[in-house]
């Protein structure tokens, strides 16, 4: 007879490979000698308030093969921001259902979830082993190389960048720029993958702009000018966190969700993709494009890659290994150990590290000028998204 019973969430945005973490989660702790049964949180946190939890002790082997590759949040997701009035009530239902191991897979705001639950359950003298697994598409997250569901959904970026260069360079006499506009609320690592698209001087992106970088809008628009005329079109890749020198958004937005973040795109009713579009048609009177996908690289499962689906199953897998072994307290990470050929091992770091904090891509992976990429960040990207399709060129 192990402990007691085990219980998983999926919390904030999802990804292709979020059910791939699951998926180990689930594996592992039905395989433990640790654990009685496994449960699965209804939308989160907020499902665990409500006591809505689903067995997942007794799902069929196939369920859980399938569930490896299938995008999204199975169990449904939240961005609760929990309050201390919540913490008594999450401790009731632990203690309801004998839960002694606790996993929530998500961001830095899941791992301050995880971080207040364990903290407060210790004070009240309840053994809870608490353990984050990394998932978050922005990449933002302390402690770890990359996080699952970020090779994926850049990947995804990477390839509408590319095949969409290919259609703005042949529409070129009828639209002169392409913007594209990814999202990455804090940190552009997201926007700066897309990189990897271009093998060649005049191929797209031409030029990336990330909210590492204050936005200049005269240098922005000398940039747009010089890439014209040298080219005779310009593909532009902008994060949605752009902001201005005193930190006003490019979006313009003033809307916040409940963790105090700027919301951006449709939720905001402003776009960095929009303001940039107006920026060169206003000066130049060219005619062009903008182009915001929004939450669709979250979940393309068709453009995901295998290394990622593995390392998000092995993170769940490492996170019932650690609480069984009794450790709390902390997220699974990734440390890259290797770039050719790739190799990885998997570390943790403390949740009071991690917890609502960003990671911004370091300076040296951004160019002097501000408006690309260097050949550090190639190297650190390429190993991770697997093989780039080339096209013809005549």
């Amino acid at each position: 007879m192990g402990k007691g019973n085990a219980v998983v969430g999926q919390s904030g945005g999802p990804t292709s490979v979020i059910n791939s973490s699951l998926a180990g989660v689930i594996e592992a702790a039905a395989a433990s000698s640790a654990v009685d049964r496994i449960y699965g949180m209804r939308f989160a946190i907020e499902g665990l308030m409500e006591d809505r939890l689903v067995d997942l002790s007794e799902k069929p082997k196939g369920i859980l093969e399938k569930l490896k590759h299938t995008p999204s949040s199975a169990l449904g997701s939240s961005r609760h921001k929990i309050q201390e009035q919540d913490l008594p009530k999450i401790l009731d239902v632990l203690k309801k259902h004998d839960i002694r191991y606790f996993f929530l897979i998500g961001g830095n705001d899941t791992m301050d979830t995880i971080h207040r639950v364990e903290q407060h359950c210790r004070q009240q003298g309840y053994e809870l082993f608490g353990v984050g697994i990394p998932k978050t598409v922005d990449n933002d997250l302390f402690g770890t190389d990359h996080t699952p569901g970020f090779p994926s959904a850049a990947r995804c970026n990477i390839l509408n960048v590319l095949q969409a260069g290919i259609l703005a360079r042949d529409m070129q006499r009828v639209d002169r720029y392409v913007i594209y506009q990814s999202i990455g609320r804090d940190a552009g690592w997201l926007s700066a993958a897309t990189a990897a698209a271009r093998r060649q001087e005049a191929e797209a992106p031409h030029l990336i702009y990330l909210p590492e970088v204050a936005f200049e809008k005269e240098r922005f628009l000398a940039d747009v000018e010089k890439c014209i005329t040298r080219y005779g079109w310009v593909s532009i890749v902008c994060g949605e966190g752009l902001q201005y020198a005193d930190g006003t958004p490019v979006s313009a937005s003033q809307t916040t969700d409940k963790f105090g973040n700027i919301e951006f795109g449709a939720m905001a009713g402003a776009s960095v993709a929009l303001n940039l579009h107006r920026m060169i048609m206003d000066r130049f009177d060219f005619r062009g494009e903008f182009q915001i996908t929004e939450s669709l690289i979250m979940s393309a499962m068709d453009r995901s890659v295998d290394l990622d689906l593995q390392e998000a199953y092995d993170c769940g897998r490492k996170a019932v290994e650690l609480a069984t072994g009794d450790t709390s307290g902390v997220m699974v990470t990734i440390a890259r150990t290797s770039n050719a050929p790739y190799r990885a091992a998997y570390q943790t770091a403390p949740l009071s590290e991690v917890a609502e904090k960003s990671k911004p891509m370091p300076r040296e992976y951004i160019n002097s000028d501000g408006n690309f990429v260097t050949d550090e960040f190639y190297e650190y990207i390429r190993p991770l998204v697997g093989d780039i399709p080339e096209f013809a060129v005549l």
